[in-house]
């Protein structure tokens, strides 16, 4: 076969993976409970596996100094997997829940090193933007069904939505929906930057406004104020990078026209449908609570660095924390994360370290911003794209976590990576195949894994045809793992009038996310043991949170009918700090 042939199906091959790993995992509308991302998250694991193993072979390359530029964010990584492990190992998080997280990050640290090192190849450049860009428009096609023909969203190719009228894409989450908008529009100007000739004849001119036109649609249909400001990073963009050729530049100029007059369209529509067809964006307009969530549980979460500054209280022990820590006015929600990833990092791994990973992860960002805006000719639009991406990504994580996700987490880290490897000369770059061979294949082993014990506590909430008895598909998904606090809150909470638990019972599960039938569960199990005290503690939290599935919990104390009282009506008299209930 002439080499020119060879060229063009290695090509091939690795603009198929890439797009692979970018667009399937979060295109997975379908779901096993109780964790409604998890196939999505074992899809991104297996995808980028398979894209390392076609990547290896079809378009890596090493530039000499690939490595030194990512030791920033390598370090930080590093620290933050230690202190997983850490969380473990001093403190009393679940080996499963660590282990997890520890897996999730060094996942991450394999993108970041393999972006690194394929940077100076043009076909990894030209997949990653091919692939944001058709994971954008299918999510456009998958929002305006979720807003305009409701009835057709399954939940099997297209997810439900929540809410009436608002987009949430099939990441089942309207500001991530946005925020790979966002993506797809950065990749669709370097798409044009990169290719001139592709606008030679009109039709080509005019697609790609349609294309424009359609993300800021599905970016307004997701009612995301994220995507609002993500729309103005885009205007920014096309204000200050003048290397831009004109086509892409007014591209992004005209970003906020687009979304305004797909306001006004949308808007119009709805008028004609009556009350029950207002779309998200216009329902979310309003300026009254937009962060009130998130302000609370900030300044709850800077108590708790207050209280614990030098060692934080430890990796994935945030929502054990703040549920037991007293709080003057909680919100009625319950919250495993700050909302917040330098605020998260600092509550859990404390003040010093902390600060030292945020530190290290804005150097790292500006060093990839820097170096992505010194290229001007040639990559540079591309590189350009990936530095918006970053900065998109920065700011989606000052208000919520995406990078929790693995879907999000594994393409950010790559493009990172590539950014990091910016400048590079690809003429003396070195061929290197064999660590991305292994990289791909563990990141493949660990899909399959994954998948396998997730499946011993899925069956326990979505049990197959000729399943087991449920007692023993608990006990097998207590085997589990990575997933058995998900087991053991199955027995808890199904079995807590038959055979109560003990308070050894609530070990694992205690640890992942405490919501109302947990912690009745937990304070009940004091109760039983003969810790009343410990039991008031948890049920005054309990009610600062004013949940309404805790009425009938509460029911008593306010019943004339009840003369003797049980614990949960009357305050704890001593006080607790969240740790004494390891």
């Amino acid at each position: 076969m002439p080499p020119l042939k060879v060229l063009d199906a290695r090509r091939v091959a690795a603009l198929a993976a890439l797009v692979s790993a970018v667009v399937l995992p979060m295109a997975l509308a379908a779901s096993a409970p109780p964790s409604p991302t998890l196939h999505n998250q074992a899809a991104a694991y297996l995808g980028w596996g398979v894209a390392l193993l076609i990547l290896a072979r079809c378009a890596h390359q090493t530039p000499p100094d690939a490595g030194r530029s990512a030791v920033s964010l390598m370090l930080a990584l590093g620290l933050v997997g230690c202190a997983a492990l850490a969380s473990a190992l001093v403190g009393n998080l679940p080996g499963g829940i660590a282990l997890s997280g520890f897996a999730t990050i060094a996942a991450a640290a394999i993108c970041v090193c393999a972006g690194c090192s394929m940077a100076g190849s043009a076909t990894v450049r030209d997949g990653v933007l091919i692939a944001v860009v058709a994971n954008a428009l299918l999510s456009v096609v998958i929002a305006c069904v979720q807003v305009f023909a409701p009835g057709w969203a399954d939940g099997e190719w297209i997810a439900r939505t929540t809410t009436v009228g608002r987009a949430v894409g099939n990441v089942r989450q309207p500001n991530q929906l946005a925020t790979l908008l966002l993506w797809g529009a950065a990749g669709l100007v370097a798409l044009i930057a990169c290719r001139d000739n592709l606008l030679s004849s009109r039709p080509a001119r005019v697609l790609p406004w349609a294309f424009m036109a359609a993300l800021m649609l599905a970016v307004m249909l997701s009612g995301s104020r994220t995507g609002m400001v993500g729309v103005a990073v885009l205007f920014f963009w096309g204000v200050i990078d003048r290397h831009l050729p004109w086509p892409a530049r007014m591209l992004l100029l005209a970003a906020p026209l687009l979304y305004a007059v797909a306001w006004l369209g949308v808007s119009a529509w709805s008028g004609t449908q009556g009350s029950g067809a207002a779309f998200g964006a216009a329902q979310r307009s309003g300026l009254d609570n937009v962060t009130t969530g998130r302000v609370l549980v900030w300044r709850d979460a800077l108590a708790l660095i207050a209280s614990q500054p030098w060692l934080g209280v430890g990796f994935g022990e945030f929502n054990l924390a703040w549920t037991l820590t007293p709080s003057v006015q909680r919100w009625p929600e319950f919250f495993d994360h700050t909302h917040n990833l330098p605020l998260q990092l600092l509550v859990e791994l404390g003040l010093p370290l902390g600060l030292l990973v945020v530190g290290l992860l804005c150097r790292a960002l500006w060093q990839a911003c820097a170096r992505a805006w010194a290229l001007e000719v040639g990559q540079g639009a591309a590189a350009h794209a990936g530095a918006v991406m970053l900065i998109l990504m920065g700011l989606h994580s000052l208000l919520e976590y995406p990078l929790w996700y693995a879907h999000f987490l594994l393409p950010i880290a790559f493009i990172w990576g590539l950014c990091l490897g910016d400048g590079a000369s690809p003429a003396s770059a070195q061929t290197r195949i064999g660590w991305p061979l292994a990289a791909g294949g563990a990141l493949l082993v660990g899909a399959f894994v994954l998948l396998w014990d997730y499946q011993r506590v899925s069956a326990i909430f979505a049990p197959p045809e000729d399943s087991a008895p449920l007692e023993q598909r608990i006990a097998n998904g207590q085997r589990s793992w990575f997933f058995a606090h998900h087991a053991d809150y199955a027995r808890i909470t199904t079995f807590e009038e038959t055979s109560p638990p003990t308070l050894a019972d609530f070990r694992r599960a205690t640890h992942f996310l405490l919501d109302t039938r947990l912690l009745i569960a937990w304070a009940n199990a004091h109760a039983r043991a003969g810790d009343i005290e410990r039991a008031r503690w948890i049920a005054d939290r309990l009610r600062e949170l004013k949940q309404p599935s805790a009425a009938p919990y509460f029911a008593p104390c306010s019943d004339p009918a009840v003369i003797d009282k049980p614990y949960q009506c009357t305050n704890a008299s001593r006080t607790f700090n969240w740790r004494d209930f390891k």
